[in-house]
Formats: C-alpha cells, structure tokens, sequence
C-alpha cells in the first residue's frame, strides 16, 4: 500500500470513530434532557382531562403516566 491509500484509510476511521463518539454523546445528553423536562406532565393530563369533561382520578393519572415512561 502507498503512503496515499495509508492516509486515506487513516483518516475514513478517524472519521468513523469521531461519528461514533459524538452519536453516543449526543443520544446520553438527548436522554438526559427528556428526563430533565419530560414532553408532558401530570399537570397536562389533569387540564385534559377536565377539557374533555372528565375528573380524572390520581390513579389514572399515575396509570397514564407510567404508559408514557415506557
């Protein structure tokens, strides 16, 4: 193999290797936000709920958002 294709070959799996490391630490940060600031909270639920009519029980609300941690 030439100097060139050593190169070439070094430097596709640095890049490899670069995409892999930022793919982890973006989906660990992606992650930590969700759990910080989940997309709906029990509040939400409640103000649903009484929008459709409805008094919801803290035993559906706690159901409901277990089925959304899923």
């Amino acid at each position: 193999m030439g100097v060139g294709v050593t190169s070439l070959l070094w430097f596709i799996g640095g890049g490899l290797v670069g995409a892999a490391i930022s793919y982890y630490f973006t989906k660990r940060a992606f992650e930590k936000q969700l759990k910080e600031n989940p997309p709906i909270n029990e509040k939400m639920i409640r103000a649903m709920f009484l929008q459709m009519g409805r008094k919801p029980s803290e035993a559906q609300i706690k159901q409901i958002m277990k089925s959304m941690t899923k």
